[in-house]
C-alpha cells in the first residue's frame, strides 16, 4: 500500500527556514518522481516543486515564486523527499503536500505558518 507521510511544519517568522519531509513507503521509491504541492486558504492547490526518479537523474524544477529560496531533493536509502524552505515569506503561508505523479498518490500535508 502506498504511503506518504508529511512532517516538519511549523510556524517561522518572515525570513526563516524550515525543512519539510515526506516519508515513503509501498513502492519502489527510487524508480519514481516526486512532487511537493501547497494550498494556501481560499486558493487552488498549485506545484511547489518536483525532482524525477533516480533513473531520470533526480532533476529539479521549481515554481516561479520559490526558485532560488526552495530546494528538493530525495534520499532513496531513506525513501524520503525534502523542500528546504529559506528565505520565508508571509505568501509561503499553506498547506503542504507531497505527491507522487505516477501513482496518484498523495500525503496528508503538513502546514506551514509564515508569521510575525
Amino acid at each position: 500500500q502506498v504511503k506518504l507521510v508529511e512532517s516538519g511544519g511549523g510556524l517561522v517568522q518572515p525570513g526563516g527556514s524550515l525543512r519539510l519531509s515526506c516519508a515513503a513507503s509501498g513502492f519502489t521509491f527510487s524508480r519514481y518522481s516526486m512532487r511537493w504541492y501547497r494550498q494556501a486558504p481560499g486558493k487552488e492547490r498549485e506545484l511547489v516543486a518536483g525532482i524525477t526518479s533516480a533513473n531520470s537523474g533526480s532533476s529539479t524544477n521549481y515554481a516561479g515564486s520559490v526558485k532560488g529560496r526552495f530546494t528538493i531533493s530525495r534520499d532513496n536509502a531513506k525513501t524520503t523527499v525534502y523542500l528546504q524552505m529559506n528565505s520565508l515569506k508571509p505568501e509561503d503561508t499553506a498547506v503542504y503536500y507531497c505527491y507522487a505523479p505516477l501513482l496518484n498518490s498523495w500525503g496528508q500535508g503538513t502546514q506551514v505558518t509564515v508569521s510575525s
